[in-house]
C-alpha cells in the first residue's frame, strides 16, 4: 500500500479561518441583530486565497452560539453575527465553483448553556425529558452557576456542557444536522472539535453515517495527545491534527537542532513509522496556539524554510489566516483575541499583528511551495526516508513509484556544502530547473537559511 494512496484529501491545501474573529463580530451574541455579511465579504477574498495555492477552506465554528462559537446554541443555523443559512448556501456555491472544498467545525463534544436541551433541564430538573442528553448530571448539588444540578464541562469549563454522545436521541439530533449540511450546502468535511475526548463508538457511527451520505466525505479530529491510530483508521475518521510534529517544524530550525524534527518524522512516517499511512493534518499555528512569527527568534531568516518544510513533509498542509503575512499573535492571560483578529477586508490590521519587517516574500514563497506540491505525486503521496541529518543541515526524500524528490535544508546563517547521495542519477532543481550531475551532487552548495527541492530525472 502506498502512503496516502486512498486518501481523498491528499491533494488539499487548507486555508484555516476563525470566522467570528476575522469577521470583526461582536464578542457576545444578543440573538436579535440582523444577519451579518461575513460570507459575502469573505467570498471576495477567495481568488486571493486560491492564488496563494489553497483549495480547501476550514471554517472554525459557524453555528449559532452565545460567544466564541464553541458554545453551540443551535446546530441547524448559522450564527447570526456571521450571516444566515441562505447566505452561507450562496457562499458554498461560489466556493465550490472556484474549486474549493469546504470543511466545518463540528463541535459535538459539548454545547453551550443556551442550548435548548440544557435550558429545558434548567426548567424541569429531574423531570426533564432531556436529562440523559448530558453526562453525569447530579441533582444532589448545584452548579457554580446556581443551577439546581451539577454536570460535566469540557476540561472543567462549565460553560461548555458535555453531551452524552452514546444517547440515541443525541446522536439523532447531531446526525440530522450533519445530513442537513451535507445535503443542503454540499459541505465536504468536518473537523471534530475535542475529538480526543469523544467516545470511539460515536466516532465509528458518525464515520459510517457520513460516508453513506457522501462516500468521499472527510472527517478530521482535533487530537492533542495520544496514539493517533486510535482515531485515524478506516472505522472512525480520516485524519487528526498533527500536534506531535507542529512545534518540531519550527523549533528544530529556530534552535539549530534538526535532530528534533528528524526524530519526530522518523517516529511518524519512517520505515517503521507509527502513522506511515495516516494522512495527518499539519500546521504551524492555529486559533489555539501562538502564531509562528511570534515564537521564532529570527522570522526574517527562517520563515521561508519553515513553510517549505510544512509543504515537504508527509501530510496535509494548512495555512492559518493572516499568517501568510507573518502576522504575530500570542495567547492572552484570559483570552485568545490576538490569535483570532479581524483583518482586511473586514478591518484594518491591528497594531499587535503588524510585522516589524518586510515579509512580502512570504505569500509568493507559499504559492511556490503549493505549486510544487500540486505537481508532484512524491510530495503529495510519497513515503518518507531520511538521508542526512546534522544540527544545521537536513536532507530527506519523498518517494512515490518512480518519482523521487530530495528536500535539502540548511538552517545556518551561512552557505554550506552537503555531500548528497545521488544514486548515480541526475537531479533537477524544481525551482530553477538547473540540472545537477551525480558528480556535482557530491559537493552540493546550498545558501544560508535555504531549502532546495531536487527531483531525480534519470
Amino acid at each position: 500500500m502506498e502512503f496516502f494512496e486512498k486518501n481523498i484529501f491528499a491533494d488539499k491545501i487548507f486555508y484555516h479561518v476563525y470566522p467570528l474573529g476575522l469577521g470583526n463580530c461582536p464578542k457576545e451574541n444578543d440573538f436579535h441583530q440582523a444577519a451579518g455579511n461575513f460570507f459575502e465579504v469573505f467570498a471576495s477574498d477567495l481568488d486571493r486565497i486560491k492564488n496563494l495555492g489553497c483549495n480547501a477552506i476550514y471554517f472554525g465554528p459557524i453555528f449559532e452560539s452565545s460567544r466564541h462559537g464553541y458554545d453551540t446554541l443551535d446546530y441547524y443555523y448559522i450564527d447570526r453575527r456571521l450571516g444566515n443559512n441562505q447566505k452561507f448556501k450562496d457562499f458554498c456555491k461560489i466556493a465550490h465553483e472556484k474549486g474549493f472544498s469546504i470543511v466545518l467545525d463540528g463541535v459535538f463534544n459539548h454545547t453551550g448553556r443556551e442550548f435548548f436541551a440544557f435550558k429545558e433541564i434548567q426548567k424541569n430538573g429531574r423531570n426533564s425529558q432531556y436529562k440523559d442528553w448530558y453526562l453525569n448530571l447530579n441533582f444532589d448539588r448545584q452548579s457554580n452557576y446556581g443551577d439546581c444540578f451539577d454536570y460535566d464541562g469540557w476540561a472543567g469549563c462549565k460553560d461548555l456542557v458535555k453531551l452524552n454522545l452514546l444517547n440515541e436521541n443525541v446522536q439523532n439530533h447531531i446526525f440530522g444536522a450533519v445530513k442537513f449540511w451535507i445535503e443542503e450546502f454540499k459541505i465536504d468535511g468536518l473537523r471534530l472539535d475535542a475529538a480526543d475526548v469523544i467516545d470511539g463508538k460515536f466516532l465509528e457511527k458518525l464515520g459510517s453515517f457520513c460516508r453513506l451520505l457522501k462516500n468521499d466525505f472527510w472527517l478530521m479530529g482535533e487530537v492533542v495527545h495520544g496514539d493517533y491510530n486510535n482515531w485515524c483508521n478506516s472505522k472512525k475518521i480520516d485524519s487528526v491534527t498533527n500536534y506531535q510534529i507542529y512545534s518540531a517544524l519550527f523549533s528544530s530550525v529556530d534552535n539549530f537542532n534538526f535532530y528534533e524534527l528528524s526524530f519526530n518524522l522518523n517516529r511518524e512516517f519512517g520505515k517503521d513509522g507509527l502513522y506511515k499511512y495516516a494522512p495527518l493534518y499539519n500546521f504551524l499555528d492555529n486559533h489555539d496556539v501562538n502564531r509562528v512569527a511570534s515564537v521564532i527568534k529570527n522570522p526574517r531568516k527562517h520563515l521561508y524554510m519553515i513553510y517549505a518544510l510544512l509543504f515537504a513533509i508527509p501530510g496535509i498542509p494548512s495555512i492559518y489566516y493572516g499568517s501568510e503575512f507573518a502576522l504575530k499573535g500570542k495567547r492572552g492571560q484570559w483570552d485568545d483575541f490576538e490569535l483570532r483578529p479581524s483583518l482586511p477586508p473586514f478591518a484594518q490590521v491591528p497594531d499587535f499583528a503588524k510585522p516589524d519587517e518586510d515579509f512580502s516574500f512570504l505569500p509568493q514563497a507559499i504559492r511556490s511551495f503549493a505549486e510544487l506540491r500540486k505537481n508532484s505525486n512524491a510530495l503529495k503521496l510519497g513515503n518518507y526516508s531520511e538521508e542526512i541529518v546534522s544540527n544545521n543541515q537536513f536532507v530527506f526524500s519523498r518517494n512515490y513509484k518512480n518519482e523521487k524528490v530530495l528536500v535539502v535544508c540548511n538552517s545556518d546563517f551561512e552557505a554550506s556544502k552537503i555531500q548528497l547521495n545521488s544514486d548515480f542519477s541526475k537531479y533537477e532543481d524544481m525551482f530553477s530547473h538547473r540540472i545537477y550531475s551525480a558528480e556535482e551532487l557530491k559537493n552540493f552548495e546550498i545558501g544560508e537559511c535555504d531549502v532546495r527541492f531536487l527531483k531525480r530525472i534519470d
